[in-house]
């Protein structure tokens, strides 16, 4: 059976030069596991390749049930250069809320 990030947690996006910083935080103990094993690098990464080059590097909280993603190479060059209508990328939250993964 098939499941999004959405199901499971909430996600929050910010922003620094042409990096995106991209947090998870499960709802409860059970969507941690089941985000920590299964949210990779390689799922992220494959999710935003249109978007961004990475590298993707990923940062586990456990104390919070959260995962930290940076994704760098992302922001068409950052706030100062890019045509993108959401320069900062505060909507790249969403992107990784569709990830799907498997329960």
């Amino acid at each position: 059976m098939k499941t999004k990030v959405y199901d499971l947690g909430h996600a929050r996006a910010g922003d620094k030069g042409n990096t995106s910083n991209v947090s998870v935080t499960a709802y409860d103990e059970r969507a941690w596991h089941i985000l920590r094993e299964q949210l990779t690098v390689q799922k992220v990464m494959h999710a935003y390749a249109e978007i961004a080059r990475g590298p993707v590097t990923r940062y586990e909280l456990p104390k919070l049930r959260a995962l930290n993603f940076v994704i760098e190479n992302a922001l068409g060059g950052g706030v100062t250069v890019s045509l993108a209508q959401d320069m900062h990328g505060k909507s790249l939250s969403f992107l990784m809320l569709d990830i799907e993964l498997n329960m």
